[in-house]
């Protein structure tokens, strides 16, 4: 990557960024999306340098509609083969069903929330009766050679509790090791975490999880998600997940808006020299062409701003 007049000389640092908008955010809109848009748009992030996108969920079509096309849109995928294909499993019979079409998928994310209150909420059970059963299914994801992905979600604050405590959080997460995950992924779900708090929380979560990757996923509610992602990845966290165009939300409480945008991270990191590997104008042309499929104007920055101009910049002050 080319250095720019503010990125810091060399800064090697290589992160993954994974795309959820397609599974995260399509799940937040109001209307559903014809599954021929939803098509077309991931098609389109998979020519942009992403290689890990979250493209369906397996969770009852009576639960979340917006996603009840998940198998027609895996099987219209047009990705390349680097690109891994990752779906949410939210329970046993969600799994029963994704293992009928296993061969159109690569990762399988199993999920709980660190806060009793949100996981009842969320899914209607304790966190206990969720951990157990997720135990359960990672060992099938695993024999099935799946990629076993855990998001721990509240792991920052919970809107009905408060303050999760890290411990609870960590341990949790150190369940999932055992059971075969290869990722951990810690999500803000309602947007409570800071800098100050995440940078402690990263570096005790790569501490006690040296043998797993441990992922970032934070959103924008309060205007702090990237500042929260320069705190983890300054921690040592080098994978994050994000959405274009700032899609989503978490279902419960309302208020909960959406996601970081994958632009606008993109665009921080490689400002700093960070490595992403993904083309940012690209990426940005498809956050742009969601809008055109919502049919409203979408909340990220770089959508609006585009990339830094460096070259046009250094020639406007040179012609001056």
């Amino acid at each position: 990557m080319e250095n720019t007049p503010n990125q810091t000389p060399g800064d090697d640092r290589v992160v993954s960024v994974r795309e959820v908008g397609p599974r995260d955010g399509f799940q937040n809109e109001p209307e559903t999306i014809a599954t021929a848009d939803k098509i077309e748009l991931i098609n389109e992030l998979g020519r942009t340098g992403l290689t890990r996108i979250e493209v369906a969920s397996f969770v009852r079509p009576d639960v979340i509609p917006q996603l009840s096309d998940g198998v027609e849109v895996l099987r219209g995928l047009d990705l390349p083969t680097d690109v891994e294909r990752m779906v949410l499993i939210p329970n046993s019979k969600g799994l029963d069903n994704a293992l009928q079409v296993r061969e159109l998928f690569d990762a399988a994310t199993l999920f709980v929330s660190a806060s009793e209150s949100h996981n009842k909420a969320n899914i209607n059970r304790t966190v206990r009766q969720t951990m157990d059963d997720v135990k359960a299914m990672g060992s099938r994801v695993v024999s099935e050679d799946i990629k076993f992905s855990a998001v721990i979600a509240t792991s920052f604050g919970c809107p009905y509790e408060g303050k999760v405590p890290m411990e609870r959080v960590l341990d949790l997460a150190e369940e999932f090791a055992a059971a075969g995950a290869t990722e951990l992924g810690f999500g803000d779900t309602t947007g409570m975490a800071n800098p100050a708090y995440v940078s402690r929380f990263f570096s005790e979560a790569n501490r006690r999880l040296p043998e797993v990757e441990v992922t970032a996923h934070f959103h924008n509610t309060r205007g702090q998600g990237l500042a929260n992602a320069y705190a983890a990845l300054e921690a040592g966290c080098r994978s994050f997940e994000s959405s274009f165009g700032e899609l989503g939300g978490c279902p419960v409480p309302k208020g909960s808006t959406g996601n970081i945008g994958s632009e606008d991270l993109v665009s921080m990191f490689h400002e700093m020299g960070v490595d992403t590997g993904i083309d940012l104008e690209v990426l940005i042309a498809a956050a742009q062409r969601v809008q055109d499929v919502l049919g409203r104007k979408l909340t990220s920055h770089s959508i609006v701003a585009g990339p830094v101009d460096w070259t046009g910049a250094l020639m406007a002050a040179n012609a001056g």
